[in-house]
Order: structure tokens, then sequence, then C-alpha cells
């Protein structure tokens, strides 16, 4: 059983999270928490602020056979693809709304995987979608940051009538 989704406009999804110092037995059990809490969605990622937790973790699975999550601590973007790709991105933060979203088609990320041993990889389609929609949520930013201010301002106010 995993923490609830903590609702917009909490201050843990405006504040960047902390860096993570060490991988431990609790940080792999905050991974496996939030794993529980993705595949109960379902969704294809999950940022340890979104249940509250102010540290830089992550889980991405954009598998079409679940199972293959990947453990992100620490992620930064070391490259983005100048070809865009559009997705309808939504939160649990945010119940009833969503956006579409241009992002790169592809990624490479640098972050401490399970180990703890700094990885890199490349992510590429809805993997790199979910993987940049994750480290904006670590940096204090929502999906709908990128939108106009007015189709900002739009997606809030039909958000708040649900």
């Amino acid at each position: 059983m995993s923490r609830p989704f903590v609702m917009w406009p909490h201050k843990v999804l405006r504040t960047p999270a902390a860096e993570v110092t060490e991988i431990t037995d609790e940080i792999r059990a905050i991974w496996e928490e939030m794993i529980d809490a993705m595949e109960a969605m379902p969704g294809v990622g999950l940022a340890a602020v979104q249940l509250g937790i102010p540290l830089r973790l992550a889980v991405v699975d954009a598998s079409t056979k679940r199972g293959q999550a990947v453990r992100l601590a620490n992620p930064s973007i070391l490259h983005a693809s100048v070809e865009p790709r559009e997705h309808e991105e939504a939160s649990p933060n945010l119940p009833g709304a969503s956006a579409k979203i241009i992002r790169p088609r592809a990624v490479t990320v640098r972050f401490r995987n399970g180990e703890g041993v700094w990885d890199r990889r490349e992510f590429v389609g809805l993997w790199a979608t979910s993987v940049q929609h994750q480290i904006d949520h670590l940096n204090g930013k929502m999906y709908f940051d990128h939108l106009s201010r007015t189709k900002r301002a739009m997606l809030l106010k039909k958000a708040q009538k649900r």
C-alpha cells in the first residue's frame, strides 16, 4: 500500500526535490512503493514528490509488458533530440485534466541506478516523454507549465470544476 498522491497545488509539487546522497535500503523501499503506486494508476512513470517525498527519485516503465521499471536517482538530461513528439499528458496530482505537450522525442539521461552507480541511458518515444515529465516534477514543474498562460489557466479552471 503506497502513500496517497498529494494534490495540486501542494507546495511539494512546486519545490525542487533534494538530491539523494546514497542509495540505501530505505531508498530502494521508496522506489518499490513508487512502482506500486505507478502500476495502480496505471501510469508510465512517477516522481517521489507526487507522493509527498521531496527526494530526486523517479521510476519509469513505458513497456507493454510491465515489470521493466527503471529506477532513477538524481536524473538529469544530458542530451535531447531536436525531433519533437506530441503526447497527451496528465498527472494524478491534478485529476480530470490533461493536455497535449510537445517534448523531444529522445533524451539521454544520467542518473544513479539501484546499485548507486552513475548510469546513462537513452530513452525514446513514450519512455522519453515519461522520463522528462518525471524530471520536471523533480524540478518543481508540472506538465501544464509547458502550455501558454491562457491554455494553462483554462486547464486549471477546468480541473477545479471537477
